[in-house]
């Protein structure tokens, strides 16, 4: 496919149609013919982890249990993401449709919206919308009650088992997995877990076709995605575009010029040099996260890496010594070797610490460390010395 931008409108369209049409016609149809609608799409997770949605519908739709629960994760606690909000303030019924039509190919009683708590101004809307939401289903038999739970502002809550965690009370600490919240979820029962365009994007599924939705994106990703555009830009704000540009035309699109460097996947994604911006492909061997930061030639590289290591120390739970102690001994490694205090090589084995915190961490924080930190120590490794 052509690896020029192509900027589309299929999850932030405002068509016009009756309130929760989508829902009504969907469940029409067999239960099964919709989840292989879905598989055969392609889309995967948008909250970062990119696991096949349908698959996910799949297993839960197979659990055996009298209660199952969907929970919308809207604790959108990336750095430089803010495209669910616009979702929930703008397209909500895609979002709350495509939970509607989960509970029911999956079997689901009762359903929730995890709120991060600094979006608390968005309940009263919300609520007014889960009003219509609540009339149109009953038309159609559709006994599915959803609630609002608001965080309490924890970035390790953004993981499906942390945030299983706190919505029962209890500290907000990854679980380990198996078994999955698939399997044993929300109070021990099958819940299903997705990001608010994730949901959305299974609802515009269903309305359009696999064989629609399947005509964007590349071999690897299917579809469009959200992307949260800020830091050196003229055009910060929320696009949704097509997977499968380069580099290369995002920043023509979106950068000021001078763009050296851009963050993909917030925090936890890749940090890609000038020097391979005609190459690397996003959604191809590539995070789909939303967060899309661009520097320019004043920023330096060694500050960016810093506010990332202060930013992952803080928000580590502190369960697992390979997050807890990597996330302290990173931090003060590069402020050691910028102030003269260890040599230039010691890099290197900063890197295979956080390499090692990849494959011992317990959860995606720990595990995600390595993204950034290795691809900016390796790219502007002069920025960090001098």
């Amino acid at each position: 496919m052509s690896n020029k931008l192509k900027r589309v409108d299929i999850i932030l369209s405002k068509y016009s149609v009756a309130p929760y049409q989508i829902l009504k016609e969907t469940i029409q149809r067999p239960k099964e013919d919709v989840i292989q609608e879905l598989l055969d799409s392609g889309l995967k997770g948008r909250g970062g982890a990119g696991f096949p949605t349908g698959l996910k519908w799949k297993f839960a739709a197979a659990e055996q249990n009298e209660v199952k629960y969907v929970i919308c994760n809207a604790d959108e606690g990336e750095p430089g993401t803010f495209k669910d909000r616009k979702l929930l303030c703008e397209v909500p019924r895609k979002v709350i449709s495509g939970m509607g039509i989960c509970a029911w190919a999956t079997g689901a009683t009762k359903g929730y919206i995890y709120l991060r708590s600094e979006y608390k101004y968005l309940i009263p809307d919300l609520e007014k919308e889960l009003e219509i939401f609540a009339e149109h289903s009953k038309e159609v038999g559709l006994n599915f009650p959803i609630e609002i739970f608001v965080g309490a502002g924890a970035y390790i809550c953004g993981e499906e088992t942390a945030l299983i965690e706190s919505m029962e009370g209890k500290r907000g600490e990854p679980r380990n997995k198996p078994p999955y919240p698939i399997q044993n979820g929300l109070h021990g029962k099958p819940t299903v877990v997705n990001n608010v365009e994730t949901l959305a994007s299974a609802s515009m599924v269903c309305r359009y076709g696999a064989r629609e939705y399947k005509r964007f994106g590349t071999n690897d990703q299917k579809g469009s995605k959200l992307f949260s555009v800020s830091g050196d830009s003229p055009n910060e704000g929320v696009y949704e575009i097509e997977l499968g540009m380069n580099i290369a035309n995002f920043v023509e699109t979106y950068g000021d010029g001078d763009t050296k460097a851009v963050q993909i996947g917030g925090v936890a994604g890749f940090c890609i040099p000038r020097k391979r911006f005609d190459k690397t492909i996003i959604g191809e061997g590539n995070t789909t996260g939303a967060s899309t930061m661009l520097f320019n030639s004043t920023r330096s590289m060694y500050r960016v890496l810093h506010n990332y290591l202060e930013f992952f120390e803080e928000e580590s739970c502190g369960q697992c010594t390979p997050c807890r102690v990597g996330c302290q001994q990173l931090l003060k490694g590069i402020e050691a070797v910028k102030k003269g205090e260890k040599p230039a090589e010691y890099l290197d084995q900063l890197i295979e610490l956080s390499r090692t915190m990849k494959l011992t961490s317990k959860c995606g924080l720990g595990q995600s460390v390595t993204n950034s930190f290795a691809s900016i120590i390796i790219n502007f490794r002069e920025e960090m010395i001098y």
